[in-house]
């Protein structure tokens, strides 16, 4: 026996015995007080406001489906996914190794599962391929659900959506791409598309000098054969990596709608150049590029000179999506802000028990609630043809774009502050979240934007009008706020109508200067009259006191004594 090893007993005795006179040194590392990992759970049936709007507006739809994706987007390897996909974004590829310009886009392999999966869910073209009522609602939930745990993939997943009604323009460009667009796949090869049996769909329509004024376009298009050739800059094209995409470019008739594949027929690859990707503030999984034309190949779609009222089909889908994907990250945020609350002790008790924290949730709740309900009524009223419909439509599209997109980033904000220090780290999702809202809001016509668009339907069609107050005036009777606020607007929309449909700058000026504050009214009174005709009556009477009343405050949580904050919590 060695002298180490004749040493050891009385070794291993000594710091035995000096273990027991100190602390234990692992004691810091043990892990208390921590909500649990909200992973694996199903965030259909868990979401009770969408539960009840998807019975309200579509009834027939699929519960086990939904259930089912609720399960997908709730799973540990979803969210694990969508991370990476964020983490590691696209990486644009302009050439290959031997100097061929190739202008690939790169991507995680969790992009492609989770895209892949929204796809064969349906989030695309369940309306278009199960038309009927309810059919743009039921797609709806699909989308919100896919959105509310990785919103990047979203854009393309919209587009592919929303280029239907366009194509309609053309039946030969319908008949060939349609049914590829609406296919429940994904096959994200870059080889001619006449080999695919589904395709992904983007959009190009602003460029650096015109930004929204797409009518400044230079962007220009000669005929060559049965196709044009097409030369510009685009200053925006998002998921430049589509199979083909909606390009507007001026022809002798004006500003025309382009179908541009990235792959030509026969395989070769089409003069789409792209010349970088956007480092944007948030929705780092989704490929934003700026591109140019080089005798780029591409379809006329629609008439000459008629490309802005061909492409505003798509524009109109999307801009319900953005409303879809804000309802669906303010779902997420509060969603991760009642699971922390509830597991979670402070000052002696669980922060939900905590009575100004219990505001706060309620009050995240009722925007939630309020933004999710609006969605689902406004892409019922898409499953409605008839002239009222087509009306309401209109302005409450673009009404309620505004005022949703608006309320992402601050709810969003305060969610995160829900969960303290933990909200402001990447590893939990909120940090994420808070730099994606805006782009709902930025997207698809910014605030100002949307404001100059009610203000021009409100102008060129009075119609529109009438079928809105039509509308509010439902909720009348309902709450003595709601009523006193309905007055004030009817009386704001008359004063407006007459205004800009005069030849007066100074007075159109005057209406333009307060836009902001009359679609907020419009949009605070639409969302009221769905609650009253579809949500609980807690939630109805709530919302209309806390944004209607005399009592309201200004931040989340200041909320007016009759609002019913412990219904709220338990939804939450």
């Amino acid at each position: 026996m060695s002298h180490a090893q004749s040493a050891r007993p009385e070794a291993a005795a000594r710091s035995e015995a000096e273990a027991k006179a100190r602390p234990g040194t692992s004691a810091t590392h043990e892990v208390f007080n921590q909500a649990p990992p909200r992973r694996d759970i199903n965030e259909f049936s868990l979401n009770t406001a969408l539960v009840e709007a998807v019975d309200t507006f579509a009834p027939a739809a699929s519960l086990s489906e939904l259930e089912r994706i609720g399960g997908l987007v709730g799973s540990a390897d979803f969210i694990n996914d969508a991370r990476l996909a964020n983490e590691h974004g696209p990486e644009l590829k302009t050439h290959d190794e031997w100097g061929n310009r190739i202008d690939a886009i790169e991507f995680h392999p969790a992009y492609h599962r989770i895209i892949g999966d929204a796809l064969a869910s349906g989030a695309h073209s369940h309306a278009w391929t199960n038309p009927g009522p309810g059919a743009n609602p039921e797609r709806a939930a699909r989308f919100m659900l896919f959105s509310q745990i990785e919103p990047g993939h979203a854009c393309p997943v919209s587009m592919t959506h929303a280029v239907v009604p366009s194509l309609a323009a053309d039946a030969k460009l319908a008949d060939f791409w349609i049914p590829k667009a609406t296919a429940a796949e994904y096959d994200p090869r870059r080889i001619d598309p006449a080999e695919k049996t589904a395709v992904t769909f983007g959009m190009a329509m602003t460029e650096k000098q015109g930004g929204s004024d797409v009518r400044a376009n230079t962007t220009r298009a000669v005929p060559d054969g049965d196709h044009y050739l097409i030369t510009g800059h685009k200053w925006f094209c998002s998921a430049p990596q589509s199979d083909a995409f909606l390009v507007l470019a001026r022809l002798e008739e004006g500003v025309s709608c382009f179908v541009v594949p990235r792959i030509l027929p026969g395989g070769g690859l089409n003069s789409v150049r792209i010349q970088r990707l956007k480092d944007k503030l948030g929705n780092k999984s989704n490929a934003s590029s700026e591109i140019e034309f080089d005798s780029t190949v591409g379809w006329l779609l629609g008439e000459p000179g008629k490309g802005v009222r061909t492409i505003i089909e798509m524009v109109s889908q999307t801009r319900l999506d953005c409303i879809l994907g804000s309802t669906a990250g303010m779902r997420q945020s509060v969603a991760e802000a009642a699971w922390h609350a509830r597991g979670r002790a402070a000052f002696g008790a669980t922060l939900i028990d905590q009575p100004l924290m219990r505001a706060v949730i309620a009050d995240l709740q009722l925007e939630s609630e309020a933004a999710t309900f609006t969605a689902m009524h406004l892409a019922a009223v898409h499953d409605d043809e008839s002239a009222d419909a087509s009306d309401f439509r209109r302005l409450a599209t673009a009404v309620g774009k505004y005022w949703i997109c608006k309320r992402g980033p601050e709810h969003a904000y305060e969610s995160l502050e829900c969960l303290g220090g933990n909200g402001y780290t990447e590893a939990f999702p909120l940090a994420r979240r808070y730099r994606e809202q805006p782009v709902m809001a930025v997207w698809e016509g910014s605030g100002n934007v949307i404001v100059l668009d009610v203000l021009r339907a409100l102008g060129r069609e009075p119609r529109t009008a009438k079928a809105f107050l039509g509308f509010l005036e439902t909720g009348l009777g309902r709450h003595h706020d709601f009523d006193a606020a309905y007055e004030g607007l009817a009386a704001s929309l008359h004063t407006s109508l007459e205004v800009v449909s005069s030849e007066d700058p100074a007075q159109i000026a005057g209406v333009q200067r307060s836009g902001r504050v009359l679609v907020e009214k419009m949009a605070l009174l639409m969302q009221s009259a769905i609650l009253f005709e579809s949500a609980p009556a807690e939630v109805a009477a709530g919302f209309a006191s806390a944004r209607l009343g005399p009592d309201r405050g200004r931040e989340y949580g200041a909320l007016p004594t009759d609002v019913d904050i412990d219904f709220l919590v338990e939804r939450a």
